[in-house]
């Protein structure tokens, strides 16, 4: 008869079953020849301090196996030659390899999908045409329209939504009904809502004849990047035209109008708005009804509300012969920023009467109008100077204008971080097209310069992706402002580094939970101040738009966070988990940051605090 196992020889079996079990379950979870195994591994060694992974970290790292990373060889041009299987496998931003290009067609179209298109509806006779929806909703887009309508009569055409909604967009429409008699069209919305446009449009009705023609919205709400309007109603005749809306609402935008209405015969032309509450823009509008003959030309605002930036017009109604011209309002900002204008009505003609309702702003100049003809209503210039002396004949007023401000919640005081406070919640969405890191290893082989990440990803420097990549790595190189350390990190590993190095190994990350709650109103439940509410140092870090992620970290002096449960507006129910960070020391903020703005105060007189958004982090020393 056998004998018994040995007590002590069973509960060490007992042992390594429970341990080959748990090793299993992480392996079923975690496949150990992955780069997010291998990753892991290098968060225990760097951070020994067992606190658990964040999901919304881990979610962002490399799906390529440790094979399919040891792969892709070290030259650019391999990895160029490999790149829609890189692209694919490691989930990258790469631009489509599959873009058409089509001759005519007929339609209507209702959808119609990144590529390029050569011809539509030329030489038409009466009847309609519809486009509906073209390239929405695309993570980089890279397409073109070139004709739309041309030479066409008596036709009713619509051009509903060119590139709504994308990533990362490169656009170029090169003419719209140019030469086209009779008929009526509308165009409702280019490049709406886009992140990091490039977008351009060549010419709209240019030549037409006896045409009534709207143009609704370009750029609104457009995000980070450059746009342009070459041509409007050239050189037209009888036309009847309106721009309702040209880069409003939009964030850091470049934009330029070259001409609208030049050359026109009795053309009716109304421009509602141009760069309204747009936050640091960059607009320039070269001409407006030059050479026009018999027309009436209408400009309702341009700049209303906007917050710094630099904007520039050139000339309005140049040499025109007859008719009216109106100007309602220019440079009306929230917020004062660089404004110039040369050129109103200019010229010798004595039968073309000029209005101009109001100027307004600091830092003004008003260069070269017409001496005659031209009757202002207003012209407002608070800081005086040579431009409110050169114009000293025009009306003042105490006219007041209404400050740009962020939207509702962006920005809040630390007192406001109470249980049951009830406050707005901004949009904490992350608006960046999904991406994930680079394995540490794949990263160093892509020279950090835009050169070499536009020569391996195929992304041309002129197009938008190429210059967000060359504005990423700009700002990257840019010197640390006052106290702060900055870092940009190209992998995840990178993120763990810097952290470790600014805090020490005893360190956690935090993040909102979800987006729960965004654009809306709130109530705080409990409470809580990470290292008891103490004024300490921590890590930042924001994404950056690249083909693969890129974070821009930097070490925050002076702050305190927070994590605050949040509950619905009107009931007791949680709906989400946030962090905010409080900048107690603002001194080195510039006075037109946007927080001032919103909340009032000067720089080094208040904290500003701030919800940390879906995409971003923040790391601090461990509780």
């Amino acid at each position: 008869m056998a004998s018994p196992p040995h007590p002590v020889l069973c509960t060490l079996l007992l042992l390594l079953l429970r341990n080959a079990a748990g090793a299993a379950a992480a392996s079923s979870a975690v496949n150990p020849f992955t780069a997010k195994a291998a990753f892991i591994r290098y968060w225990n060694r760097k951070v020994p301090n067992n606190r658990p992974h964040p999901a919304f970290f881990l979610s962002k790292l490399s799906p390529l196996s440790a094979a399919d990373a040891a792969s892709f060889p070290s030259s650019l041009a391999d990895i160029r030659a490999r790149l829609p299987t890189l692209c694919s496998k490691a989930s990258l931003l790469c631009p489509s390899s599959d873009v058409a290009s089509l001759a005519a067609r007929k339609g209507p179209f209702k959808t119609y999908n990144n590529a390029n298109f050569t011809n539509y509806g030329s030489g038409a006779a009466t009847g309609t045409d519809g486009f509906t929806t073209y390239s929405p909703d695309v993570n980089i887009a890279v397409d073109s329209f070139r004709r739309y309508g041309r030479d066409s009569s008596g036709r009713a055409d619509t051009f509903t939504t060119y590139e709504a909604n994308g990533n990362v967009v490169t656009a170029n429409f090169t003419s719209y009904a140019g030469g086209a008699t009779g008929g009526s069209g509308s165009f409702t919305a280019y490049a709406e809502e886009t992140n990091a446009p490039d977008s351009k449009f060549t010419n709209y009705d240019a030549g037409a004849n006896g045409r009534a023609r709207g143009f609704t919205t370009y750029s609104h709400e457009a995000n980070t990047g450059a746009n342009s309007f070459a041509g409007y109603g050239k050189s037209g005749n009888r036309l009847r035209e309106t721009f309702t809306s040209y880069g409003n609402e939009t964030n850091v935008l470049s934009s330029g109008f070259a001409n609208y209405g030049e050359s026109a015969n009795g053309a009716t032309d109304t421009f509602t708005g141009y760069g309204a509450e747009g936050n640091v823009p960059e607009n320039t509008f070269r001409s407006y009804g030059a050479g026009g003959n018999a027309g009436v030309d209408t400009f309702k605002g341009y700049r209303e509300d906007a917050n710094v930036g630099a904007d520039s017009f050139t000339s309005y109604a140049k040499a025109a012969n007859g008719g009216a011209a109106e100007f309602r309002s220019y440079g009306g900002s929230g917020n004062q920023g660089s404004v110039d204008f040369k050129g109103y009505g200019e010229g010798t003609n004595p039968n073309h009467h000029i209005d101009f309702k109001a100027y307004a702003g600091d830092n003004t100049t008003f260069k070269g109008y017409a001496k005659t003809g031209v009757d202002f209503k207003e012209y407002h210039n608070t800081s005086g100077g040579a431009a409110a002396a050169m114009l000293a004949e025009a009306a003042t007023s105490s006219h007041q204008h209404m400050k740009w401000s962020p939207e509702p919640g962006k920005f809040f005081r630390e007192r406001e971080l109470v249980a049951g406070n009830r406050m707005p919640m901004p949009d904490i969405r992350d608006k960046m097209p999904p991406r994930a890191f680079l394995p540490r290893d794949l990263a160093m082989k892509i020279p950090f310069q835009p050169k070499a990440v536009s020569d391996a990803f195929m992304v041309p420097l002129d197009t938008a992706m190429g210059k967000a990549v060359a504005s990423t790595v700009a700002e990257c190189e840019r010197p640390p402002s006052q106290g702060e350390t900055k870092r940009c990190a190209t992998s995840a590993e990178d993120i763990v580094d810097f952290a470790v190095e600014m805090l020490g190994d005893d360190i956690v990350v935090h993040s909102t939970a979800s987006t729960a709650g965004s654009g809306g109103d709130i109530r705080l439940g409990n409470v809580t101040g990470v290292d008891g509410g103490k004024v300490t140092r921590s890590v930042s870090c924001h994404q950056s738009l690249f083909p693969y992620l890129v974070y821009y970290c930097h070490s925050v002096p002076k702050a305190r966070v927070y994590q605050a449960d949040i509950m619905a507006a009107d009931s007791d129910h949680k709906i989400n988990h946030g962090v905010a960070i409080c900048h107690v020391d603002t001194s080195d903020w510039s006075p037109t940051h946007g927080a001032f703005i919103a909340l009032g105060g000067k720089p080094g007189e208040t904290e500003v605090c701030h919800w940390i958004f879906e995409g971003d982090m923040t790391w601090t020393v461990a509780d």
